[in-house]
């Protein structure tokens, strides 16, 4: 019988269950996050209930035995939430503490070249939104951003921003899991707000009446520099794709 671990879809929930796991001393087991489960007659339900000291332990030993690469690439995978990705990591993890070393080239195990795949997506977004994020001041002096990225990439977005914009008050929102980056001059918070549906709408209500103005200026500048005849509509799309126009000021398209 299927031994099915549900946790809370937190990655301290997940080496929870991986610590679980080893502690029962279970074969053929899964691991699910909670929204995904489905249930099933034929399995025997384990509800994960996220333990710091026993994802801590876990942690450690991924460190001890692996290379700072090894813990990189199963945290950044983490964050690709796509739905069964768990058992890859859970496998990953178990080969690590077997073998005891770095399994992180060893492109020859299944689980390791999926991840390693999965891991260049992460790469590839992580990339963009660096590139595509887009700061609208507020009527509060805060330069806000929203995204919604393909991949839960907003914790990787924080050294980079912070350095880059040390000097400014600023939030970058990922709208589509409710949650953001809060950087206070100090340093860095996670935040839930009670943001309007259509955030990118309410310009009036929300920024201030300059950034509008510049808002403005910057889609004419962009207009006005486009050499129509030279266009490669194709190749554009490639580097900016059309999922990401809606929060580059250049490729507003509200009805002025």
């Amino acid at each position: 019988m299927q031994n099915t671990f549900i946790y809370d879809g937190s990655f301290q929930g997940l080496l929870t269950a991986v610590f679980e796991i080893y502690e029962l001393k279970v074969e053929n087991v899964k691991i699910v996050a909670k929204h995904y489960y489905e249930a099933s007659f034929f399995e025997e339900n384990h509800e994960v209930i996220t333990d710091e000291e026993k994802s801590s332990r876990v942690w450690k030993a991924v460190l001890k035995h692996g290379k700072p690469i090894d813990a990189r690439l199963i945290y950044r995978c983490f964050l690709s939430e796509i739905n069964g990705i768990e058992q890859n990591l859970f496998h990953y993890i178990k080969i690590l503490l077997s073998k005891k070393q770095s399994i992180a080239k060893d492109y020859g195990q299944a689980d390791v070249f999926r991840l390693t795949e999965i891991n260049k997506k992460i790469g590839r977004e992580k990339h963009r939104m660096d590139a595509f994020v887009r700061f609208r001041k507020t009527k509060d002096n805060i330069y806000f951003a929203s995204i919604s990225p393909d991949f839960n990439v907003l914790p990787l977005l924080e050294k980079h921003f912070q350095k880059r914009y040390a000097d400014q008050v600023w939030c970058i929102y990922d709208i589509s899991r409710n949650y953001g980056l809060y950087y206070d001059l100090n340093s860095v918070k996670i935040v839930h707000l009670d943001l309007p549906n259509n955030i990118l709408n309410t310009f009036d209500e929300i920024f201030q009446q300059e950034e509008i103005q510049y808002q403005k200026l910057w889609k004419n500048y962009f207009e006005s520099t486009n050499i129509k005849a030279r266009a490669n509509q194709k190749l554009h799309e490639q580097h900016v794709p059309r999922r990401y126009w809606k929060y580059l000021s250049e490729k507003n398209l509200l009805d002025w």
